[in-house]
């Protein structure tokens, strides 16, 4: 591991500390920090995906805030893109939405929530984005808060030598969640 990728780590999982102690009270101001830290991040961090990236997003909606139950689902391992994981929850929020939570098994472990939805290859990088990947400090705690204003694009959207997990068929949903990244620039 590269000091600049522990610093990288550090940072993100700082961010999120930071972002779930300051969303408790008011979460569109903690999602403007997020913006403002990411967009610090991409454009001067030696680990960003695109040096010099800025990322783009829809603006802050408190719609899609949203407090998900979490519901056990048989355990089901499943390969995303080469990569290890089982199914092992279903979480729904929303009137009739559900998304199934995913453990890496691989590279430290942790809770990963890949989605696609009706913006996916319009508005928003194609393969889908993360709202959820707890090896990489992702999370905005609660039983499971699902704010999709801090959706964000896998590395691989910035660039194609990344190899990312993308999104399995029980996450493609079919309505429009205008929140979150947008799709990235291309140089």
């Amino acid at each position: 591991m590269s000091l600049t990728l522990l610093d990288w780590r550090r940072r993100v999982f700082a961010l999120y500390a930071a972002v779930r102690d300051a969303a408790a009270d008011d979460p569109a101001r903690a999602w403007q920090r997020w913006v403002d830290a990411r967009a610090e991040l991409y454009r001067s961090h030696p680990q960003s995906p695109r040096l010099g990236g800025q990322p783009q997003y829809f603006p802050y909606d408190p719609a899609w805030r949203l407090e998900g139950r979490v519901e056990d689902a048989p355990h089901e391992p499943i390969e995303i893109d080469g990569f290890p994981f089982t199914r092992f929850a279903r979480v729904r929020f929303g009137d009739d939405l559900s998304l199934d939570l995913y453990w890496l098994e691989t590279y430290g472990g942790g809770v990963f929530l890949p989605f696609r939805d009706g913006t996916s290859g319009r508005e928003t990088y194609g393969a889908g984005r993360y709202l959820l990947d707890t090896v990489k400090g992702a999370d905005l705690g609660g039983e499971l808060i699902l704010d999709f204003n801090f959706a964000y694009n896998p590395s691989c959207a910035w660039d194609d030598r990344w190899a990312c997990p993308l999104t399995p068929p029980a996450n493609r949903l079919e309505v429009r969640i205008e929140a979150g990244e947008k799709t990235p620039p291309r140089p």
